[in-house]
């Protein structure tokens, strides 16, 4: 009985090994047939990422960026370039395979595993590299072809205002002293698929219109009429102030930079031309008005939040012109300051913007 007992268990040990290895057989064998596959869609994908940079080059023909010799040029160096991709990946899961039949077992997911190494260069998310990144096979998917961006808007300048019968030389506000500030976000977008020489820029932002008065004088409510007067102290300081939350559009022209590969396209317009045309509209925030002076040797400020007649609803045009992130940047409201005022005036500006991409 006991001889009976350990031959059955032996039996037993010996049906399971069996079905083990069966098991690990036909697990070897899908492994394999796995990476066989692998190797037709690597072929599949570079000669789609060529034709894909073939039909870019032509378009750039076609819209005589480059020459003829320039453009078989580009085509040729993309087919010795895909040709290479499909020879070295193929290696690579040719070596895989012969690494699992040799061991049996081998990480499938091995070549998805990627190291960069880079000093100021772009990796494959976008970031500037500087020395070693490690990505895993679970990276966030990289979007192909990015059309709109979005980044921060920064401003500042002279401000003044365009006064009727008026030269900017009699102004009342002095130029030096009446300064603007804006700053929002705004989106880049690409209004044709195929090129990024016309882009629509356009966000929100808050402009702060600043007018620093001259010869003693203020704002005042008279007759529903805002005018200048004499103040009865020596001022040290009469300032006017508009807020205003504003949605700015622009048509933006320039060259860019065509940055492809199989798994994306990117349009680069750092170090480039641009120039952009349009305006803004929106509404005023709040109006308010600074005095400073002395009364018996102490000095007082007075902070005047009023409406003032301001314009409600605000809007002009706008343009700016230069190169990468920083431009020369005017913009000029069409609506007058001063709601049914006798003589129209008109907020105009001048300075820098900046693109903080």
């Amino acid at each position: 009985m006991k001889t009976i007992v350990i031959h059955s268990v032996i039996w037993v040990c010996i049906f399971f090994m069996h079905r083990l290895t069966a098991q690990e057989d036909q697990t070897l064998d899908y492994q394999i047939a796995q990476l066989e596959e692998k190797k037709q869609k690597v072929t599949d994908e570079e000669r789609e990422a060529l034709k894909l940079e073939v039909q870019q080059i032509n378009q750039r023909l076609e819209r005589e960026e480059i020459s003829t010799e320039r453009a078989q040029t580009l085509k040729n160096k993309a087919a010795e370039k895909h040709a290479l991709n499909i020879e070295n990946k193929i290696a690579i899961l040719e070596n895989t395979i012969e690494l699992l039949k040799r061991e049996g077992t081998v990480d499938l997911n091995m070549q998805t595993n990627n190291i960069e190494i880079g000093f100021g260069a772009d990796d494959d998310q976008g970031d500037i590299l500087f020395g070693i990144k490690y990505n895993s096979g679970n990276q966030k998917k990289v979007i192909y072809d990015r059309r709109t961006y979005g980044d921060p808007v920064l401003a500042f300048g002279l401000n003044n205002a365009i006064i009727e019968g008026v030269s900017l030389d009699d102004s009342p506000y002095k130029i030096g002293g009446s300064r603007f500030f804006e700053i929002g976000w705004a989106w880049r977008t690409r209004v044709f698929k195929n090129s990024n020489f016309l882009r629509l820029h356009y966000g929100i932002s808050f402009q702060f219109n600043g007018l620093k008065i001259m010869d003693n004088q203020y704002f005042v409510i008279e007759n529903d009429q805002v005018r200048l007067k004499e103040f009865d102290r020596e001022l040290k300081k009469s300032k006017f102030r508009n807020d205003n939350l504003v949605f700015p559009l622009h048509f933006e022209l320039g060259p860019s930079k065509l940055k492809k590969n199989k798994d994306r396209i990117r349009y680069s317009i750092h170090n480039q031309f641009r120039l952009g045309l349009g305006g803004y509209a929106g509404l005023n925030l709040s109006t308010r008005q600074k005095l400073k002076y002395e009364v018996d040797g102490e000095n007082v400020k007075e902070k005047l939040k009023r409406n003032y007649n301001t314009s409600n609803f605000i809007y002009g045009l706008s343009a700016y012109a230069g190169f990468d992130g920083v431009q020369l940047y005017v913009k000029y409201d069409l609506n007058p300051i001063f709601k049914d005022a006798a003589i129209a005036q008109r907020n105009i500006s001048l300075g820098l913007r900046f693109d903080l991409d």
